[in-house]
């Protein structure tokens, strides 16, 4: 199959804004019951009947949250729904719509934008959600994505940050630090690109932490599976900006300390490797790096039986008096102060 060097792009001013509404939402179907009108009046119907709400909403700025020298479109559409759905599972609730508006800049032409929403189609449709309003706009500053996200659970199983208590477990799915890791490697790769544009870089290495960068997942499964385990965390948040910032949300709002062993924090063979090609300590990434959409939660004692042989979660500290404060044990058994040093939305980068 011979590539078409000249591909042709459709500049977006010929749709207008309700055509490339139309244009871009045609491909979703509704699969939700409780979606009672989807894309196409002033506003969507939801019914949820008996069931408890949550609404969460993201915001994806060009240059600030992406650089899509690395990022390709899709996967960035991807991401957008999986940020949101990650803060409804958090809630141990059950994402079932999403709002997805872009302002965009007229350097993207259609076609650009059909990857976008490709991406966004695929979220949709494995995490089973409805696609069921949103926004067009322009842009003098590049792209922008804001995604809100809708879901349900009954008003028993809702979990919050702040129930945690002391002496209970602090437990992480899954691992932690290589979505940041993946970063340091594509910034680099980007940098060798600019000297020399000829240079076809060997990503092969560093496979699942790109991935962990480019498209992670939410964890929906670890929702299911608390419920097949019958466990119901005492207090829960995903892991965005980093699990020291995270674990300090938890201990704020619930008015509690915590002791986090740095020898029990789950790291990726492929982090640790990279960490050490970088020069940089693992156990630093891991509490500072972020986006990794991993769940961060306590649990009761009495629970740890049903949790420990199962290789989704690890047990990585245990909740203390407030009074205690919040520390790290090191492998060198001292006690250091937890601070959070992850992402920072509002920082001056002056």
């Amino acid at each position: 199959m011979i590539e078409d060097k000249n591909p042709q792009y459709t500049d977006l001013e010929k749709l207008g804004e309700f055509g490339l509404i139309e244009h871009l939402t045609r491909q979703f179907d509704i699969k939700q019951k409780s979606t009672i009108k989807g894309i196409g009046d002033d506003a969507a119907i939801l019914d949820f009947k008996s069931k408890q709400i949550v609404v969460t909403t993201d915001l994806l700025i060009e240059n600030i949250h992406f650089d899509l020298s690395y990022a390709p479109l899709k996967h960035l559409g991807y991401k957008a729904v999986i940020v949101n759905l990650s803060d409804v599972y958090a809630m141990n609730a059950y994402a079932t719509q999403i709002t997805v508006s872009i302002a965009v800049s007229n350097r993207f032409p259609l076609e650009a934008l059909e990857d976008l929403y490709a991406g966004v189609a695929t979220a949709a449709k494995i995490y089973n959600v409805d696609v069921v309003g949103g926004d067009t706009t322009s842009s003098t500053t590049g792209l922008i994505i804001s995604v809100t996200a809708i879901g349900e659970a009954n008003k028993e199983d809702l979990v919050l940050r702040s129930g945690a208590k002391p002496n209970d477990l602090v437990v992480v799915s899954g691992d932690i630090g290589g979505a940041y890791m993946g970063l340091q490697v594509m910034e680099r790769e980007k940098e060798v690109f600019k000297v020399n544009p000829q240079n076809q870089p060997d990503l092969e290495p560093y496979t699942y932490i790109i991935e962990r960068q480019l498209k992670p997942e939410a964890r929906k499964d670890i929702i299911e599976l608390l419920k097949d385990l019958q466990v119901k965390p005492t207090s829960m948040i995903d892991i965005s900006d980093g699990l020291s910032s995270e674990i300090i949300h938890i201990c704020k709002q619930s008015d509690v300390g915590v002791e986090l062993y740095e020898n029990k924090i789950p790291l990726d063979p492929q982090v640790i490797s990279t960490c050490e090609e970088f020069n940089i300590d693992s156990t630093t990434i891991a509490l500072n790096g972020g986006e990794d959409y991993e769940l961060l939660m306590t649990i009761s004692q009495e629970d740890y039986p049903k949790i420990k042989a199962n290789p989704n979660l690890t047990v990585i500290g245990y909740i203390t008096e407030k009074n205690r404060g919040m520390h790290l044990i090191t492998r060198g058994e001292q006690a250091v102060p937890i601070i959070a040093k992850g992402w920072n939305a509002i920082k001056n980068e002056a």
